[in-house]
């Protein structure tokens, strides 16, 4: 799936299996642009750092289009005069949406201090908390996937480094991804690198 980039992306990009660009959004749609110019016919691969998944960018016009079309990073509203404070709690974020759970779940919330939001929250941020090295892996994995599936989806050894991958098994990972074109393997190597479990 092809997105959007934010604003505050760190980019990568492949012309075939050649890193050709890498760093912020602006500096890589330069540097693209310039590439197109020389290599109209350069097959282009844009890659977020962060989530392996496929970035569009809008190369066509002049450079001054296309830095136009990017999004701009979200500068703050400019400070009016404070409202006076009204009784009542201050707004949170909150977002009500629906969600299902057995009686005895509902039993259970209903005995919490605060009721059943509090304690639901309550219980999202120590979850958030504890999974957070687990769920740090699991991303670095699915993005170091992403980008492997897209560059190398056809190369030798792709399905074992799939599953080394996943199953957490660096030294049979770095076996599978040896013989992979270097710009490719040593990208793929990076978004992996905080898959591995410590120790």
């Amino acid at each position: 799936m092809h997105t959007n980039p934010p604003a505050a992306a760190q980019l990568t990009a492949f012309a075939g299996k050649r890193k050709v660009a890498a760093g912020p959004l602006h500096a890589v749609a330069q540097s693209l642009k310039e590439l197109v110019t020389r290599e109209p016919d350069a097959q282009i691969l844009i890659f977020d750092d962060a989530s392996g998944s496929q970035v569009d960018l809008h190369l066509h016009g002049s450079l001054a289009d296309v830095l136009q079309r990017l999004p701009r990073a979200a500068t703050p509203a400019p400070q009016e005069d404070t409202p006076a404070r009204t009784a009542g709690r201050p707004k949170l974020g909150v977002v009500a949406r629906e969600i299902t759970l057995l009686p005895r779940h509902w039993e259970w919330l209903a005995t919490q201090p605060g009721g059943a939001s509090v304690a639901l929250r309550k219980l999202v941020e120590h979850a958030q908390r504890g999974n957070k090295a687990h769920d740090e892996q699991r991303q670095a994995r699915e993005a170091a996937y992403k980008v492997m599936n897209a560059l190398a989806g056809d190369a030798p050894g792709f399905e074992e480094a799939s599953r080394a991958l996943f199953a957490g098994k660096q030294p049979a990972f770095l076996a599978c991804v040896q013989n992979w074109p270097a710009d490719v393997r040593e990208h793929v190597l990076q978004l992996a690198q905080r898959g591995w479990s410590e120790g």
